[in-house]
């Protein structure tokens, strides 16, 4: 959250932050740090000169004189890029006039446009007499950095010399050392003689909330707000043409009386619920990200397991080969660090970028939790609109398959030892066209039960509970079997490919990570996203076979019962990884087979009755 509640120009924690008319916050000196003013001749323009805010004569007084007045009616105009502070923001700083300019300026001449550039959207504004003191105070984000303070420096009271871990609790604070002492560190390393008897030794910082901390408490004695154009009168409504709070006296007197206006309570309750609403999304995203970085973490594990598992097949049979292999290993051995460094990059690549989304939604979380803490509607009426508007920009960057691996940790490599010895030069991987392969305990849901060395499959469960194959495909053309050993009740297995988080404890099919035909005794069904469709008759029974063809040649996949095509084929424009799949209950027990030709002749599939 800290990122937050820093100021974009200085980079520190906001001090007396305003709100600029963008929605975005700067500090009040870091507003005159960045302010333009620029006379209408042009005839004085002085140097730019990077003035630390507040610093130099009036200047901190003038820029407060300056205030917001739109170049046109949204209120932005162009952006100039001029310096750059610390923080990388380019600035200009307020510069007075030279001596006499004043008086060198034609009579008539109109007064100095000044103008105001957002750090971070790059809008600027025109300001007017009424000085910065026109823009609203984020009294909201005030108050969340002086708890975010105080915070931070009670967990930081602890003694900066203990050996111990974690170190105890400090006693005394030296001001004029500023280190922090327990006890026995304080008579050990400052004692009250020689140098050390003229140092003053204070308490150490109280926590928030504890007496004699300081500070103001969440619901603590902060003055209610009043308003900007009326210094005696509390906001009492909501102007919803300007969105800002309002006093009685601005709807009787001032700009808003015609405006559409609404009870301050009531909008407050509608923004908050709004925020808290979006919020939802995202913390749902959030988790999601977690989990899949979790998944992500597994993979690196397994890309180097399988890494390591191949170089030692390779240097196994190259060491068997005649001393003419030795060139021809090395390349080969080069070839798979490739693979494996390759995937290592993508995996880790995919974990930076998710992790510092995540970060940014932790962050803005943590932060719209903060402000919906706070009970002062109209200061966070003052911000609710950005903040709605940027947590559902969050939610929407967790686009449709950014939770996805973007490789799979199977290496599609083999080595085809038996070449003569005259062509051991070109001796290189070959992609492996008959794929071996069992289910995969590791994945499978709890309730799978797996035997004959994990190739037979059946479940404890009345449920459909999913189980996914040892190997992901994604190129080529594959073909499995599976046979059914056991069907009682006439339950419906399904059978088909999944990506490797699919859901585990329902129908395989049922969401969109998988595509599956699910069967009966008499018909079946293809099913992606829970949608149904291709009813064909013919089901199965005990001792039916279901083959599967997942050919990425042509991103298709085709089911076949005894022999026989089931329908057309199942599914088309199938893209990216994907792994053997089944689902079933305890009422069925299927056996894989695998490493099976690719079937040449495939009779007429049997036409759907819808």
């Amino acid at each position: 959250m800290e990122e937050e509640l820093k100021c974009p120009v200085c980079g520190s924690l906001f001090r007396e932050p305003i709100i600029l008319p963008c929605s975005h916050n700067v500090c009040l000196p870091c507003a005159r740090t960045i302010a333009v003013q620029t006379p209408e001749s042009e005839q004085h323009l002085p140097p730019l000169l990077h003035r630390a805010a507040g610093g130099g004569g009036g200047g901190g007084d003038h820029a407060d004189k300056l205030s917001l007045h739109s170049e046109t009616d949204s209120g932005y105009g162009s952006y100039t890029p001029s310096l750059k502070s610390p923080n990388g923001v380019r600035v200009l700083p307020l510069v007075p006039a030279p001596p006499g300019a004043a008086a060198a300026a034609p009579r008539g001449a109109g007064p100095a446009s000044s103008s105001l550039t957002c750090p971070q959207c790059h809008r600027s504004a025109s300001l007017d007499q009424r000085g910065l003191r026109g823009f609203q105070r984020n009294r909201l984000l005030e108050a969340i950095v002086q708890r975010y303070q105080q915070g931070r420096a009670a967990a930081a009271a602890k003694c900066q010399l203990c050996d111990r871990s974690p170190p105890e609790p400090a006693a005394v604070l030296c001001e004029q050392c500023e280190v922090l002492y327990c006890g026995p560190c304080q008579l050990r390393c400052h004692p009250a003689r020689g140098p050390f008897a003229k140092h003053r030794l204070a308490p150490p910082p109280a926590p928030p909330g504890a007496p004699g901390g300081g500070g103001k408490g969440a619901g603590g004695g902060r003055r209610l707000p009043t308003c900007a154009e009326h210094d005696l009168e509390n906001y009492s409504m909501y102007c919803v043409s300007c969105r800002s709070p309002v006093c009685y006296r601005c709807l009787e007197e001032g700009q808003h009386g015609k405006h559409d206006v609404k009870a301050l309570g009531a909008m407050w309750k509608q923004h908050k619920a709004q925020l808290s609403q979006a919020l939802n999304g995202v913390s749902d995203k959030a988790k999601e990200a977690k989990e899949f970085l979790v998944q992500l973490k597994n993979l690196l594990q397994q890309i180097q397991e399988n890494g390591l598992d191949y170089e030692a097949c390779l240097v196994a049979q190259c060491d068997a080969l005649v001393d003419a292999l030795t060139r021809q290993k090395a390349k080969l051995l080069t070839k798979v660090t490739k693979e494996r460094e390759h995937k290592l990059k993508v995996v880790w690549d995919q974990i930076n970028h998710c992790t510092l989304k995540l970060r940014q939604s932790t962050g803005l979380m943590e932060y719209c939790l903060e402000v919906i803490k706070e009970n002062d509607p109209s200061g966070f009426l003052q911000i609710s609109d950005a903040l709605i508007k940027r947590v559902q920009v969050s939610q929407e960057q967790w686009v449709k398959g950014a939770l996805e691996p973007k490789v799979s940790a199977e290496f599609d490599l083999t080595l085809d030892s038996e070449p003569l010895l005259q062509s051991i030069h070109q001796l290189d991987f070959i992609q492996m066209k008959l794929a071996w392969f069992t289910f995969d305990p590791s994945s499978a849901h709890r309730d799978i039960v797996l035997s004959n060395d994990n190739q037979t499959a059946t479940c404890n469960s009345y449920d459909d509970r999913v189980v996914l194959g040892t190997a992901a495909f994604s190129k080529g053309i594959h073909y499995w079997e599976l046979h059914v050993d056991r069907y009682d009740n006439h339950p419906d297995p399904a059978f088909g490919i999944a990506r490797i988080n699919v859901v585990k404890d329902m129908m395989l099919g049922k969401d969109d990570k998988a595509w599956a035909m699910y069967v009966d005794n008499n018909r079946s069904w293809f099913m992606h996203c829970n949608s149904h469709t291709n009813r064909t008759e013919g089901g199965v029974s005990k001792g039916a076979t279901v083959g599967v063809l997942l050919d990425l040649n042509k991103h298709n996949l085709t089911f076949y019962i005894n022999g026989q095509q089931q329908g057309p084929p199942a599914f088309e424009n199938i893209e990216g990884v994907f792994m053997p799949a089944l689902s079933l209950n305890r009422n069925v027990q299927v056996t894989l087979h695998t490493g099976l030709e690719v079937p040449q002749c495939v009779k007429q599939p049997k036409l759907p009755n819808n």
